[in-house]
């Protein structure tokens, strides 16, 4: 799907009690996995994605409240006037979960930063025709002040006669429903906050910079101890010799053989996995251009 902006979106804090019904929705209730499944997609997009999309899958309750149990992500390519959505993989992925889990239902869609935009729009037209009033869920990945806000919201549509003015997105109220031990994880989650996941170079980067700092440790360790400035630990030493006792016997340049072999490997699939997401991308294009025609 691919659609030019020419929305107008209105966003209102707050629900209004006294202005009229324009959803029967009267709570969005969220369960935490799909908060992590969003967190997760977002650490994961693709490099040049500012934000990532996906439905919402759940059921709705007698009492109108929302009930927002899982998630997945769609990919989405966005620009300032222009949204393209994949519609087959979103399709593929809604039958799967259909055969695990036929009673959820797409209950509306999600989507990472703050607020609504102009192909915010864009989107929740396309999601109105696979669900009836959808919501659309936003989520502060970024966890501005660390506080990661999340916020329910649902459209309508104003109009002048025949014209369309603009969509108002109008705040709703969030129940996000955790147990202690999901609290917990929630609140680490929030505390470590990362904008992305490290490549495989820069993982490997890291882990040798701990590396180092463990093996500095244990340098200092030792020589305070043959100083006589820390009293000695057996347990301490046992643990030490054993590591060191561990260590393949290599000679230096064998040794750097090896880093430098597995190296190149590395790169050898960095460059693989590239192709093959511009292979991807491609696909993707000509399939979405191919159903505008």
């Amino acid at each position: 799907m691919a659609a030019a902006s020419e929305h107008t979106v209105l966003q209102f804090a707050s629900p209004s009690l006294t202005s009229s019904a324009t959803t029967t929705v009267l709570t969005a209730r969220i369960h935490p996995l799909v908060i992590f499944n969003v967190c997760d997609c977002f650490v994961r997009r693709p490099d040049s994605a500012e934000r990532v999309i996906g439905t919402l899958l759940g059921s709705i309750l007698p009492d109108g409240t929302v009930d927002i149990r899982n998630s997945y992500a769609v990919p989405h390519n966005e620009s300032s006037d222009q949204v393209a959505v994949d519609i087959d993989y979103h399709h593929n992925m809604l039958a799967s979960h259909l055969k695990v889990n036929p009673k959820e239902v797409i209950v509306g869609w999600y989507s990472t930063g703050f607020g609504v935009n102009g192909g915010s729009a864009l989107i929740h037209d396309f999601y109105a025709r696979e669900a009836t009033n959808p919501i659309h869920l936003t989520v502060d990945t970024g966890f501005t002040n660390g506080e990661g806000t999340i916020k329910a919201f649902v459209s309508s549509n104003l109009s002048l006669g025949d014209r369309q003015l603009a969509a108002q997105f109008q705040e709703i109220p969030v129940d996000l429903r955790m147990v202690e031990a999901e609290r917990v994880g929630y609140d680490v989650l929030k505390a470590t906050a990362v904008d992305k996941l490290p490549n495989d170079l820069e993982g490997m980067e890291l882990t040798i910079e701990r590396l180092l700092t463990l093996i500095n440790d244990v340098y200092k360790y030792v020589d305070s101890v043959v100083e006589g400035q820390t009293a000695p630990d057996n347990n301490i030493g046992r643990f030490i010799a054993d590591a060191v006792a561990s260590l393949p016997k290599l000679p230096p340049q064998v040794f750097d053989n090896l880093i430098n072999d597995s190296l190149q490997d590395q790169l050898l699939l960095l460059y693989l996995s590239s192709i093959t997401r511009t292979q991807l991308s491609l696909a993707e294009k000509l399939n979405t251009a191919a159903q505008m025609l």
